[in-house]
């Protein structure tokens, strides 16, 4: 705490490493409140993970029991409108709502102004007389200006905000009573017709910490609102960001750009249904550019591919080495016309102008929705698409996905980012300091180089509980490669290894695997052999029942995904899970986006192999230590802890050189990591849990 506040007063950003379960969110938070206190700032704490924002406002909550500072917890519109209407439309109802309710005051102001100089001039005073003749011509204007608004647009609920000012005096009494939730502050308004979400931000100013999630830091254009609402520039406020170790993937989705094929289409009939002479040239250029996507997806497909296109969204490689992308190429040989850039220029012009179209009907009640205007973001898209396409460290990429309603293929074209720290490195050189914590945060040096951070300070703390009450085995099972996984001797003794460890563990074991399809087949069979209670997670079906139903069995196996949602910001404590196995190095897919990434960092960076090992070892490996993290999360818990791979073990790496993955551990944990041979693992965890005295009754037969 003292070496994070000393940071935070001299302006600069700490990078912290803390184990699971040891405080990394008070040890952040409590000196960076103490900084905001004494020099005037905001702290804002932020995630990605739903387990670690009700940690937060668990935290927060704690400490409005001590100190008396005011904390919001916000969330997007999204989530919480009661009409469920988009942000373009909700800035038009709040608008005509806001002019509507102003001339109804203005009105009765004027009302009661004309009664008290009708009294004067009933009494004889001339001026009176002519000043009330003034006055009622206002009103007739007025009364013509509220009927105009009555038939437009309006927000029941906003209204109700700005008429009913004993409710909104109470909802703010009520609001900082506490840390309320999203969905109290929800409920709460909802139950009162009001507008919660816009009493919120109205609340947001003058407060000392808000809890919000990463997009309301990341996103360019809502960071600029957030900051506004919070009454603050961006100097004067600190930034804590938990689970540090997403800020990269996070970053990297808010920079990329993408439009599909549909909103090229609905921009050709929107400007088909317009006679402005600009609609000419910006069909030509927009029409040109949909016609070449679909050409170059198209072009793409192989025998039988188009037939096998999915509901998700699968790449087709556009890129090349020696010249502009295919999209471009064939953008570039569809297009005639006086210029792209010219055309362009009239399609966003034209564009500009159908949006202000759009929100006056909106406005005056002649649509029920706000039109969005597709032409202008087409138009965006295509002029990005050519002025940055080239650009170090944009991927040009076009993606295709099946309509399950209508079994259409269809594409989109993407610039996609593969440098985070064109969005980051803004952010944290404008705030006045940062906190990024993770388990898994380390190497240091590459979170600084790729979120481009400067002036770090970097503290790390392993497990603070005691080593005599775990172990960690690096069990030297075959290497899962992919090539090897559907070998059936490899599967033979991988199974071996996974049942030895449920038979010995006193309770709940979890089992992480590099996907859910071989999270499925060792599943399938333990089920077969093992007296433990088999839970399987599959990927589109929520985790949280599933993890309710294995930590209240007392004896049961869970495989899943290490990229599923039970690997990080889930907290099996006590008897939850005594033991954790991780199954194979769970490298990602290693598609063309991440070769575009590990290219990009190669240059950047400057290095040959930086691109590998900052793209996709390092991340893989934090994948991994994560999963470690679900059990020893406190002083009181035993378990162990098991790498099923012998890519993992230190006397792997003289024979498998660079697909050793020891190496890239933290020297702390390089040192816990004790060399297994599989037939060896039920022995050290038989007496590993016996000598804890762990076993209800006799240990099981090895």
């Amino acid at each position: 705490m003292d070496r994070i506040y000393n940071t935070l007063v001299r302006g600069q950003n700490v990078l912290f490493e803390g184990a699971c379960g040891t405080g990394k969110t008070l040890s952040a938070l409590v000196p960076a409140l103490e900084v905001a206190r004494e020099q005037d700032k905001t702290v804002v704490i932020t995630t990605n993970v739903h387990q670690q924002m009700r940690q937060f406002v668990a935290e927060a909550r704690a400490i409005t029991r001590e100190e008396s500072i005011r904390a919001v917890v916000f969330k997007g519109k999204s989530s919480m409108c009661h009409i469920d209407v988009g942000y373009e439309e909700c800035q038009t109802l709040r608008d005509n709502t806001r002019a509507l309710v102003e001339a109804e005051s203005d009105h009765a102001q004027l009302e009661r102004r004309q009664r008290d100089l009708l009294a004067e001039s009933q009494a004889g005073s001339e001026s009176a007389a002519d000043a009330r003749a003034a006055v009622m011509d206002e009103l007739e204007n007025l009364e013509e200006q509220i009927e105009e608004l009555g038939e437009a647009n309006v927000c029941d609920h906003y209204r109700n905000n700005l008429l009913d000012t004993e409710a909104t005096d109470e909802f703010f009494g009520w609001l900082f009573e506490d840390v309320r939730t999203p969905d109290e502050i929800y409920e709460y308004a909802d139950e009162r017709e009001l507008c919660g979400y816009e009493l919120l931000k109205e609340g947001l100013e003058g407060v000392d910490l808000v809890v919000c999630n990463y997009h309301h830091l990341l996103d360019p254009m809502i960071r600029e609102q957030f900051f506004r609402w919070l009454g603050r520039d961006p100097d004067d406020v600190i930034a804590v960001f938990d689970e540090a170790h997403n800020v990269e993937d996070a970053a990297r989705d808010h920079a990329s750009r993408a439009c599909s094929e549909r909103t090229f289409d609905s921009a050709l009939d929107e400007l088909a249904e317009t006679d402005d002479p600009r609609a000419d040239d910006a069909t030509n250029v927009l029409e040109a550019f949909r016609d070449a996507l679909v050409g170059t997806y198209e072009d793409s497909f192989g025998f039988g591919q188009r037939e096998s296109v999915g509901d998700n969204w699968e790449d087709v490689p556009i890129s090349n080495e020696d010249r502009r992308d295919d999209l471009t190429l064939a953008f570039l040989q569809a297009y005639s016309g006086q210029g792209i850039e010219g055309d362009l220029e009239a399609a966003r012009k034209l564009g500009q102008q159908l949006d202000e179209e759009y929100e006056e009907a909106y406005r005056e009640g002649e649509t029920a929705t706000r039109t969005e205007c597709q032409t202008l973001e087409a138009a965006a898209f295509v002029a990005a698409w050519m002025d940055e396409g080239t650009d170090q460290g944009l991927y040009p990429v076009v993606s295709v996905r099946r309509d399950a309603g209508t079994d259409e293929v269809y594409g989109r074209a993407e610039l996609y980012s593969c440098l985070p720290r064109h969005v980051t490195g803004q952010l944290f050189e404008a705030v006045s300091g940062t906190v990024l914590m993770s388990a898994t945060i380390q190497p240091f040096e590459v979170t600084e180089d790729v979120l481009g951070l400067e002036e770090c300070v970097t503290m790390a703390y392993g497990l603070q509980f005691p080593e005599d009450r775990r172990r960690t085995y690096a069990v030297e099972t075959p290497a899962l490669f992919a090539s090897a996984r559907d070998d059936p001797e490899v599967q033979t003794e991988v199974e071996e290894a996974i049942y030895d460890a449920v038979r010995m563990t006193p309770g709940n074991t979890l089992a992480f695997f590099p996907n859910y399809g071989e999270a499925a087949r060792y599943a399938e069979r333990l089920e077969s052999r093992t007296d433990a209670t088999v839970y399987l997670d599959e990927p589109g079906v929520g985790a949280e029942e599933l993890r309710q139903k294995f930590v209240a069995n007392d004896r049961a196996v869970c495989c899943t995904s290490l990229w599923g949602t039970l690997a990080e910001g889930v907290s099996f404590d006590g008897d939850d899970a005594h033991t954790v196995l991780v199954v194979g190095v769970p490298y990602p897919h290693l598609d063309d986006r991440a070769e575009a990434v590990q290219e990009a960092y190669d240059v950047a960076f400057e290095g040959t192999d930086t691109g590998w090992r900052y793209a996709v070892e390092i991340p893989t490996v934090r994948k991994t230590r994560q999963a470690l993290g679900r059990v020893i999360r406190s002083p009181e818990d035993v378990g162990v802890r098991a790498l099923l791979d012998r890519r993992y073990s230190r006397r792997a790496k003289s024979d498998l050189g660079t697909y050793s993955v020891n190496g890239t551990f933290p020297h702390e944990e390089r040192e816990e990591l004790l060399d297994l041979d599989p037939e060896k693992l039920k022995f050290a965890m038989m007496n590993f849990y016996g000598d804890h005295d762990r076993y209800a009754g006799e240990p099981p037969a090895p």
